[in-house]
């Protein structure tokens, strides 16, 4: 018997453009003998095609398992895996704790420095803070600022003086009413693709070397100047110590399924520090998730499958928690 699997894709964030991409990489890779793809399309407005997957009272689901591709707010955030968990629909990736979360940089930093994570100085605004630089000025420049729940590097600035800042944290505040003002690090980004849920490990991690001042949207999905180094030009102690960071990362934040974390290396210092986790990473043909575990010996379509087996394994262990008296 086939398998029948629900992608959803698309959705009302930033990211509509690049969910679609990815979405479609992943069913080209799905085994038609295994898998039986049923296509959930959400446009920008957030009108599910053909129909919300969530099942009338009562009615039986006719979908096995779901494989959420819906990158950023209303996909990524918890609120699509609040809706599968409802429908008691098996899922791929995060559950609702996790994705909320990791979603929130701020909640994530939060967590990582509970466990003693290194994480990049910051400072965490409203959107009605009156007074911006005063702020921050604990921190020096240049320094990143980000809306707090969003991915892709969407609004997000680097700000040299204190009228960027202004500028930077007014462009941000349009995407979220949480903004981040980090410290800037002078040298190289890292990612590290994760993948498991009570026993996950850690692929070989890539290198980012940005075409731009940093790895922002344009350079990441547009201008096709970013390089990338795969695996890593590292020490094979700093490797380690970077797999080890990212899956720390990853129960930290209690991840199941898939994950990417992402990392800076301060020059100067030569210390990793943990950037960010993105529980539904991108599964484009450029996405270095898929990528990481190709490296690492896991193809494409046997990360599909890996996939879909730890969100199976997972609704088992949910089934076997009582939930009523």
């Amino acid at each position: 018997m086939k398998l029948r699997v629900g992608i959803i894709y698309g959705g009302r964030s930033g990211e509509h453009e690049i969910s679609v991409r990815s979405a479609r990489a992943i069913m080209d890779a799905m085994d038609p003998a295994k898998y039986e793809r049923v296509e959930y399309f959400i446009d920008k407005e957030g009108k599910w095609l053909p129909k919300p997957i969530l099942p009338e009272p009562g009615a039986q689901p006719d979908i096995d398992v779901v494989f959420p591709v819906l990158h950023g707010t209303f996909g990524e955030d918890g609120t699509v895996q609040g809706l599968l968990e409802l429908a008691a629909l098996p899922y791929v990736g995060a559950g609702v704790l996790a994705s909320s979360v990791s979603m929130d940089k701020d909640m994530m930093k939060r967590v990582c420095k509970e466990r003693m994570l290194p994480v990049v100085d910051y400072v965490t605004l409203s959107r009605e803070a009156s007074n911006v630089v005063e702020a921050c000025a604990t921190l020096p420049f240049p320094l990143f600022v980000k809306p707090a729940n969003l991915g892709s590097s969407v609004g997000i600035s680097k700000a040299n003086n204190a009228r960027e800042l202004e500028a930077a944290f007014a462009m941000a505040a349009q995407y979220d009413h949480k903004v981040i003002v980090e410290r800037g690090i002078v040298g190289r980004e890292f990612e590290c693709a994760v993948l498991g849920n009570q026993a996950p490990v850690a692929s070989l991690p890539c290198e980012i070397l940005p075409s731009r001042d940093f790895y922002d949207y344009d350079d990441k999905y547009l201008l096709d100047k970013a390089q990338t180094k795969l695996p890593a030009d590292l020490p094979e102690a700093k490797t380690e110590e970077l797999r080890r960071l990212a899956v720390e990362c990853y129960r930290a934040v209690e991840c199941e399924g898939m994950g990417r974390v992402d990392f800076l290396m301060e020059n100067a210092s030569g210390r990793l520090f943990i950037n960010e986790i993105n529980t539904i990473p991108g599964f484009t043909t450029i996405s270095m998730y898929p990528k990481m575990w190709d490296y690492s010996g896991v193809g494409f379509s046997v990360l599909i499958d890996q996939l879909i087996e730890l969100a199976l394994e997972r609704d088992k262990r949910r089934k076997a928690t009582r939930f009523t008296r």
